[in-house]
């Protein structure tokens, strides 16, 4: 069985660490990136089973990001999870209309997101 590739978008290196090992243990290839830019070239290279995706990046935020992935015909099946501080639910709903498939706020469970991670990739 090939292993499944996740691509973290999370601009503060200690949580990009952190998430990458979890993931890693658990038998995924993981790629990270730091800012929006970044994540939309990783998302053309490394060609993701999921995208775990922050909100506020620098060069290009978390709902752009997710726009244009849903927005390109190669890439809008790729589910992406977003991760972030922002709680309100203005900020759900700008989530849910750029096109993430899931909206969890920080600080979470490691638990939910493996859960997450694997409904969205069953």
């Amino acid at each position: 069985m090939t292993k499944k590739k996740i691509l973290v978008v999370e601009d503060e290196e200690s949580l990009l660490k952190l998430q990458s090992i979890l993931l890693t243990i658990r038998g995924y290839t993981v790629e990270g990136a730091m800012d929006g830019q970044a994540a939309l070239e990783a998302v053309e290279t490394m060609n993701p089973d999921l995208i775990l995706l922050d909100i506020m990046l620098p060069k290009i935020d978390g709902f752009e990001v997710c726009r244009q992935i849903k927005a390109n015909e190669a890439t809008r099946h790729i589910p992406v999870v977003m991760l972030t501080a922002k709680k309100s639910m203005e900020d759900r709903f700008m989530g849910k209309e750029a096109g993430a498939d899931m909206y969890i706020t920080k600080p979470y469970k490691t638990s939910i997101i493996i859960e997450t991670i694997q409904r969205q990739l069953s």
